[in-house]
Order: structure tokens, then sequence, then C-alpha cells
């Protein structure tokens, strides 16, 4: 009886491990090709000349219409166009090597951080009420990374405050829309 028991046991294990190391495998090659892909999205691709594209300028006027004070410039990796949107705010847009929108970015003030995150940033920080904040807008229909303060980031919607830390070195914060508060950069 002993032996027919441990030879039912033995099965059974020999069939999960048999039904496990195929999932293992297909699970281990699904995120390596997350992983590629995500190594794909992440190289920004530099943009070639330094003129801004016709592409991104018609791209441009197709997504925001025809507002006032349009400057652009070229970066080593987006056309940006600078501009006063029809709310009169002041903004600028980024485009990739495919003028495709990456995102928007505009400044805004700390009222606009959600609450949790204003709390967590005066608990450790002096002077944020009048620090600089920045909100960016993704375009959720670009893969496009965007790189702000010189570090890249994935694509979300975020903040940026601008503070000095404790040694009064100046560093950026990133503050989520659920108010999540990380060191985002340095400024050099």
């Amino acid at each position: 009886m002993k032996t027919f028991i441990m030879c039912i046991a033995l099965a059974a294990v020999t069939i999960s491990v048999q039904a496990q190391g195929p999932n293992r495998s297909s699970r281990n090659e699904k995120k390596a090709l997350r992983k590629e892909e995500r190594a794909e999205k992440i190289a920004l691709k530099a943009l070639n000349g330094g003129n801004v594209s016709y592409q991104a300028k018609q791209q441009f006027f197709t997504d925001f219409g025809d507002p006032r004070d349009v400057q652009w410039t070229r970066t080593d990796y987006f056309d940006q166009a600078t501009f006063t949107d029809k709310d009169n705010r002041k903004k600028t847009a980024y485009y990739d090597d495919e003028a495709k929108l990456v995102g928007t970015t505009m400044r805004t003030s700390f009222e606009e951080l959600p609450l949790s995150a204003q709390h967590e940033i005066a608990r450790h920080y002096q002077h944020y009420e009048d620090a600089p904040v920045i909100f960016y807008d993704d375009n959720e229909f670009n893969e496009t990374d965007m790189l702000l303060y010189g570090t890249q980031f994935d694509d979300e919607d975020n903040y940026f405050i601008e503070l000095k830390d404790k040694k009064d070195r100046p560093v950026v914060l990133k503050v989520s829309m659920e108010g999540n508060v990380s060191f985002f950069a340095n400024i050099k």
C-alpha cells in the first residue's frame, strides 16, 4: 500500500513539474521580450541636423491649432515648440524623431501638487512655497520616453519641483499624480 501511495505521489509531482516547465519558460520568454521592448523604447533617438523638422511643425499645428507666440528650438532629442495656449498659459511641446508629440510641460504652482505631496515636501524642505514647479503632461499615444533635467523617465504625467536639499544643493523631486514624492535629479 505504501508503495502504491508513493507511486501516485511521484506521478503527481512529475505531472506538476512538467506542467510548470513550459509555463516557467513561457513566463521567462515573455519577461525577456518585455525587457527587450523596454530597452528599445528607452533608447532616445538623436535628431539629425540643426533645423526643426517641417513634419514636427505641421504636427504641432494639427495638435494645437494656431497658438500665439510659437518659438521653435531643436535639442539633441526633441524639436520643441514654446507657445501660449488658448487659456493664456505658457507651454512647451516636445516632438520626437518621427515628429510625434511626446508631451508638454507647463509651469504651475506648489498649490497644484496633490495635497499629500504638499505635506511630504513641507515636512522635509524649506522655501518650497516659491519653488518652481513644472507639470509634464505625457502623450499616452507615443511610447517615446521624456528627458527633463538631463534625466530620462518613463511615460507618465508628473510634477517636478526644484528645491534645495538639507545640504543646500539644488535638486528636483518628481511628484506622481497620486502624490508620491521621489528624488529625480540633481541640478548642475
